[in-house]
């Protein structure tokens, strides 16, 4: 006899009508690649989990995918030429006029 599997609930818990929480802004990472110091030997490219990094056809990784990097810097530690750093974009606030 299986047990009865009970109703899941909502963790929403906000009050009927109010507009959802505005959610976090998402970080922007810049990818920089030395191409005096690499050696290309593909690691980087090989550890990014979100297959921001591909190789050209000489095997020099380029930035493919800017938009999904998350910062982890598994690119940045497993280069072992140093080649290869991870920042956080910063982002300026807009500018305001002045009268």
């Amino acid at each position: 006899m299986c047990p009865e599997k009970s109703p899941k609930l909502s963790k929403d818990t906000r009050i009927p009508g109010e507009p959802p929480p505005e959610q976090a802004p998402h970080k922007e990472y810049d990818i920089d690649i030395y191409r005096a110091w690499c050696k290309k030997c593909g690691l980087c490219a090989a550890f990014c989990p979100r297959d921001c990094l591909a190789l050209d056809e000489e095997g020099a990784p380029q930035v493919v995918n800017p938009e999904r990097c998350t910062g982890c810097g598994w690119c940045e530690l497993h280069c072992p030429d140093f080649a290869i750093s991870v920042r956080e974009r910063v982002k300026s606030p807009p500018n305001e006029e002045v009268d």
